[in-house]
């Protein structure tokens, strides 16, 4: 399916109904749209199937619907309360994928106005607590792509502020580099109506809001995070993918991520980082070719402590101890403070 997670088509999706799948998280990782990064992170695909199953399960409880269906074991679909053992195989719904065509160097999207159900969104949605350093928040204020008054703000924010009430950003999906959008150029690219526009971001709020609370539990702060969404066969808005993980949020502890942005901030220190920062400013849609260099691997200590910082995270998320002999959070990262 992607970089980070194999899918697996049990049943395909039509028109009318949606199918079955299944997705494999793996313990590979991606930054920057890369793609498969050069490591793989010990734990991590387990770690992340079982954090976004908890927060399905939770938010289905409130009236949120998704694609979940269930964690494999044993050749049964279980909830997460039924698991032995843990596991990183998720049973979903599965949806078609309109991929949108490219006409004159740039994306068609008409395919969406005559399609009614059972399909993905092509758009993320990104909701925004605060502005860490390393938000691209900042550059696209530099640039000009983005206004102070988008914010609500009168001046120009520092990084690690705080915003009165969360910034629902909205971009791309499905082309080769995400593209931030205004919501007019979203909802008009997806066919949505003024009314589904509004649900999407009713969701996105709903969604912010209850990890902000389960994370604060165990002492993390969202400080921004992702969801997407699809249609179901009754034109139903549903949560996919995957919803409050460390991939998909940036959590923070005391100043301090716990997420794969630990990985961001050491590559943004390498020279293959500054070369595809030059590729994407040439060409946007094929800027990957112009790479001519590799990403190196990450330092086998930091990479072991990436490991251990997932691990931890799921425990603590989740209150269940799937993986045995690892430290507090605030302990693995004092140790990562130190390798960075």
């Amino acid at each position: 399916m992607g970089s980070v997670k194999d899918l697996v088509v049990l049943e395909q999706p039509d028109k009318s109904r949606p199918g079955r799948g299944q997705f494999v998280f793996s313990d590979r990782y991606s930054v920057f749209d890369w793609g498969e990064m050069p490591d793989h992170v010990e734990g991590k695909g387990t770690a992340l199937c079982l954090i976004t199953a908890y927060f399905f399960e939770k938010l289905e409880e409130m009236g949120v619907g998704s694609h979940y269906l269930g964690l494999k074991e044993e050749g049964a679909v279980k909830r997460l309360s039924e698991l032995k053992l843990p596991q990183s195989s998720m049973e979903i719904k599965l949806l078609r994928v309109l991929e949108p065509d490219i006409k004159a160097g740039a994306y068609d999207y008409s395919v969406y106005a005559k399609e009614r159900a059972n399909f993905l969104i092509p758009l993320e949605i990104i909701y925004r607590n605060s502005l860490p350093e390393g938000s691209s928040v900042f550059n696209r204020l530099k640039t000009g792509s983005l206004k102070l008054e988008d914010l609500n703000l009168s001046q120009m924010p520092r990084p690690g502020q705080v915003l009165e009430r969360p910034l629902l950003d909205v971009s791309t999906k499905l082309e080769a580099s995400d593209r931030y959008l205004s919501w007019e150029e979203a909802k008009e690219i997806a066919g949505l109506s003024s009314t589904e526009l509004e649900g999407v971001k009713r969701i996105a709020l709903l969604v912010d809001e209850f990890i902000t609370s389960e994370v604060k539990r165990v002492g993390l702060t969202n400080e921004d995070g992702k969801i997407e969404l699809g249609f179901d066969e009754k034109r139903n808005l549903i949560l996919l993918d995957a919803v409050g993980t460390l991939d998909e949020c940036r959590f923070t502890f005391e100043g301090m991520p716990v997420s794969k942005e630990i990985a961001r901030i050491f590559y943004r220190k390498t020279s293959w980082y500054q070369e595809i920062e030059e590729a994407k400013k040439k060409d946007k849609l094929k800027w990957k070719t112009l790479v001519r260099n590799n990403p190196p691997n990450l330092p086998p200590k930091l990479k072991d402590l990436i490991s251990l910082l997932y691990k931890a995270g799921c425990n603590e998320i989740t209150q269940r101890v799937w993986f045995s002999d690892v430290p507090p959070i605030k302990e693995i990262l004092r140790e990562i403070k130190e390798a960075l």
